[in-house]
């Protein structure tokens, strides 16, 4: 059995005891309610500023907060600098980039997803049709490419020349026993084994809630390996009595905790947003034994039905903690969350 197998095979003993690192504006302590319309999203700075706009006008353009968390999740979906989601994503085992995403409706507690989708680059657009045009919560695979090319996607190519050089390498690498062999100047650019997913929930004026998380999934993953991300209760979950929660990072992990799903009922039995993010992520912590047995990272990101909003993590990152931003009518803003474990 592998080290991997043996960790995640442990029970849960011990309670995580090493206390949240705390940033310079998130704090469980303080809670602050940002004025409605608000949409919000998992990154920082530079990806909140090329959505959050886009999905402010359109919230002031059609007055629905769908119309605005899609629009907004489409910028990184079409992307192709983005690793991580729809077009350009990194790809599965085989070269092949597959889609997840998810969509929920706070009025009516709808929703939709689609796992596993090949060749169409608005993964959370088919989604919301999933939603609004069928009595399924969930499409899969050839099925939902063929659902969304009814609809009129058009087939694309989702495997820029950067990802196709990203898992080139990856191939070359894996083994010393094959016959891939890297070329001497072969530098892609690939650190680590990446993972990441975008989160964009909102609230309108009316204190009515809507969430997407898209995603392209784990990169090399095994071919047919579907995360949290369309997994309602795990990537994504929307009550419209309490608000919103995403998740991001090693999705295996957040399907066993129904980390979104937990994070809303936190807030339900009287969490602020930011007390209820951290205690998903020691949640997750503790059912790995203790932080000593960690070794990826999950983010969470909620947002109240007020307009409160929280952010924490496992670990921060080579670039800081974790951040969030979102879009009101001052602007749109970044805070700092919290994090349990310094990035290694």
């Amino acid at each position: 059995m592998t080290q991997r197998r043996k960790f995640l095979k442990q029970v849960a003993g011990a309670s995580v005891t090493l206390p949240f690192l705390r940033a310079t504006k998130l704090t469980s302590s303080k809670s602050k309610s940002y004025p409605l319309p608000i949409i919000l999203c998992s990154r920082g700075e530079n990806w909140g500023n090329k959505l959050l706009p886009v999905a402010w006008d359109k919230m002031h353009e059609t007055g629905n907060i769908l119309d605005a968390i899609e629009v907004g999740a489409n910028v990184p979906e079409l992307d192709p600098d983005d690793a991580s989601v729809g077009y350009g994503g990194l790809p599965n085992e085989h070269g092949i980039v597959t889609l997840d995403a998810s969509i929920m409706h706070g009025p009516t507690h709808n929703c939709g997803s689609v796992a596993s989708m090949e060749k169409i680059k608005k993964a959370c657009s088919v989604a919301r049709l999933v939603m609004e045009r069928t009595d399924h919560m969930m499409i899969v695979g050839e099925g939902a490419t063929d659902f969304a090319r009814a609809h009129g996607f058009p087939e694309e190519n989702l495997l820029t020349d950067r990802s196709r050089r990203v898992w080139l390498k990856w191939k070359e690498n894996m083994s010393d026993h094959d016959d891939w062999l890297p070329p001497a100047d072969g530098d892609y650019g690939l650190e680590k084994r990446p993972r990441g997913t975008i989160n964009v929930l909102g609230v309108d004026s009316k204190g009515d809630v809507a969430g997407i998380t898209t995603t392209s999934g784990l990169f090399g993953k095994l071919s047919g390996r579907v995360g949290d991300s369309p997994i309602i209760g795990a990537g994504l979950y929307v009550d419209n009595a309490v608000g919103a929660a995403g998740a991001t990072g090693r999705g295996e992990e957040v399907i066993r905790t129904c980390g979104s799903f937990l994070a809303v009922e936190y807030m339900r039995n009287g969490m602020t947003p930011q007390e209820a993010c951290e205690a998903v992520v020691k949640r997750i912590v503790d059912i790995n034994g203790g932080i000593d047995n960690v070794d990826f990272n999950d983010k969470i990101v909620a947002l109240s039905k007020s307009g409160e909003v929280g952010c924490a993590s496992i670990m921060g990152s080579k670039e800081g903690p974790p951040q969030i931003a979102f879009v009101t009518k001052d602007g749109v803003e970044v805070v700092n969350g919290t994090w349990l474990k310094e990035w290694s």
